[in-house]
C-alpha cells in the first residue's frame, strides 16, 4: 500500500514539474518602457531585439514589425540595431488628456515562426504648459481687523500638464 502512494505522488510530481517547464517555455514576459513626452524624431526608446531575446539577423530575416493600437505609427524599429525609435512627436496631453498615467500598448510581430509580443511604452509628462489664471491681475480687499489663518478663495489656474486644483491665498 505505501509502495502505491509513492508512486502515485512522484507521478504527480513529474508530472507538475512537465507542465511547469512546458509553459515557461511558451510564455512571453512583458516588456515595458518609459519615456518622456515630446522627444525628437529617431530617440531610442529600447534595445527591442536584446529585450526579446533576438539577434540582430532575426529581425530582418524574420520581417519584425510593430503595430501601434492606438492607430498612428509612434514608433518604428531600427532593423540594424534592433533599437525601438520615436517614429514621430508624442504629446502625452493629446494622446491621454488628464488621465493619470499614459501606457501606448504596441504590438510586435515576428514571422517564420509567428510569435507575438505585447510591448508597453509609458509617456512620462514633462511641465511643458505653464498653469494660466483667467486674469491677469487679482485684487483682494482685506480688511485690518481680519483674523490670522483666513483663508480667501482664488479662481482656479489652468494648468494641462496637472488635474485642476483650487489655490487659496492664506493671510
Amino acid at each position: 500500500m505505501t509502495k502505491r502512494k509513492g508512486y502515485v505522488h512522484w507521478r504527480w510530481q513529474a508530472l507538475w514539474w512537465h507542465h511547469f517547464f512546458l509553459l515557461w517555455s511558451t510564455t512571453n514576459g512583458q516588456t515595458r518602457y518609459s519615456i518622456q513626452e515630446e522627444l525628437k524624431q529617431g530617440s531610442v526608446v529600447g534595445n527591442l531585439a536584446r529585450d526579446l531575446g533576438l539577434g540582430l539577423s532575426e529581425i530582418f530575416e524574420r520581417k519584425l514589425r510593430v503595430a501601434s493600437e492606438a492607430g498612428e505609427q509612434y514608433f518604428s524599429v531600427d532593423a540594424g540595431r534592433g533599437e525601438l525609435l520615436v517614429n514621430d512627436r508624442i504629446d502625452r496631453e493629446d494622446l491621454c488628456g488628464q488621465s493619470a498615467s499614459c501606457v501606448l500598448p504596441l504590438q510586435v510581430v515576428i514571422e517564420d515562426p509567428l510569435q507575438l509580443f505585447r510591448v508597453e511604452v509609458e509617456i512620462l509628462d514633462i511641465n511643458d504648459n505653464p498653469p494660466r489664471f483667467p486674469s491677469n491681475q487679482i485684487n483682494l480687499e482685506i480688511a485690518e481687523s481680519t483674523v490670522v489663518g483666513v483663508r480667501f478663495p482664488l479662481e482656479s489656474a489652468v494648468d494641462l500638464d496637472v488635474a485642476p486644483a483650487v489655490c487659496c491665498l492664506y493671510s
